[in-house]
């Protein structure tokens, strides 16, 4: 693979890893201005059906004869997967409803360890000693980063709750996301996954909604929540990904935690510490690690 693809693969994933980055702090500042959770996942993700919707009529014009349609398995199989992506939406914003955006970022990076984790389970191995260090690592920086050393962070134990819990379904969506219908178009993909995350999202909204839905959320913070969370990232990423290569790619999509940290300094004025700054760092190191092949090439 040429210089030139790998460095556009990388640009591809960097900016999707941004536009992610970014989303918590526009979710909070909706949150600022009234809005409720069911209000922003609910306009997320109707805009962003539209949005991905639009993309795969386009693609479907373009590529009449040469585009691979879904089968019924693969619309079932992605629609299932993309439950925990609607969970993890979910999840994610009911945490940065408790927690800082700062602290919610880092629970959402402890996929490190509960990917390993689950790899460990899935394929009835221990996990390398490459990968051990990077989860103690992660860890080591996790404490750091929420600054419990200090005690100065007072975390509200149901931020932190919905802030695991998004980690771990946001660990499912990796995994499955990677498995599922990979002979399909991104746009299709990803589609069909929004349609299934839909439906854990609108069935929340149902079941928590109790005052009269705000329609003004669409015009005032679903088009960028639609937009960064998931129309741009998804599309980037899977064009992106096939380009770096997992390793490579994985690295650069661990920009999502420091453009976060950074936003919701910003924009949000949240204080953050030098020693919640080296706990990001570290975190990062442990994705670098986990990623990078040690071993030399014999010559």
């Amino acid at each position: 693979m040429s210089n030139n693809n790998v460095l556009k693969g990388v640009f591809l994933v960097g900016f999707g890893a941004t536009s992610y980055g970014m989303l918590a702090t526009f979710v909070k500042m909706a949150y600022n201005e009234g809005y409720t959770t069911a209000e922003v996942t609910t306009s997320q993700f109707i805009l962003g059906i539209i949005g991905i919707l639009l993309i795969n009529l386009f693609q479907k014009t373009k590529n009449k004869n040469t585009a691979i349609k879904a089968s019924r398995q693969n619309i079932f199989h992605l629609m299932l997967a993309g439950t925990s992506l609607g969970m993890t939406s979910v999840f994610y914003y009911l945490a940065v409803k408790y927690i800082p955006v700062s602290i919610g970022i880092v629970l959402l990076m402890q996929t490190v360890w509960m990917g390993v984790l689950l790899e460990m389970i899935l394929e009835k191995k221990l996990p390398s000693t490459q990968k051990i260090v990077s989860v103690i690592i992660v860890l080591i920086g996790t404490v750091l980063a929420t600054n419990l050393i200090q005690n100065e962070v007072k975390l509200d134990w149901h931020g932190i709750m919905w802030g695991m819990l998004a980690a771990a379904s946001f660990t499912t969506t990796m995994f499955t996301a990677n498995r599922v219908a990979t002979n399909i178009s991104s746009a299709q993909r990803s589609l069909y996954m929004l349609l299934g995350g839909a439906i854990i999202v609108f069935s929340f909204s149902i079941a928590t909604q109790i005052t009269p839905f705000n329609f003004d959320i669409f015009l005032k913070w679903g088009i960028v929540l639609a937009l960064f969370g998931t129309i741009i990232p998804p599309m980037l990423m899977n064009a992106g990904f096939p380009l770096t290569g997992i390793g490579l790619g994985s690295i650069v999509s661990a920009l999502e935690l420091p453009v976060s940290v950074m936003m919701a300094f910003v924009l949000l004025n949240e204080d953050v510490k030098p020693i919640q700054w080296f706990g990001i760092v570290l975190i990062i190191i442990a994705i670098v690690i986990m990623n990078v092949n040690f071993k030399r090439k014999q010559l």
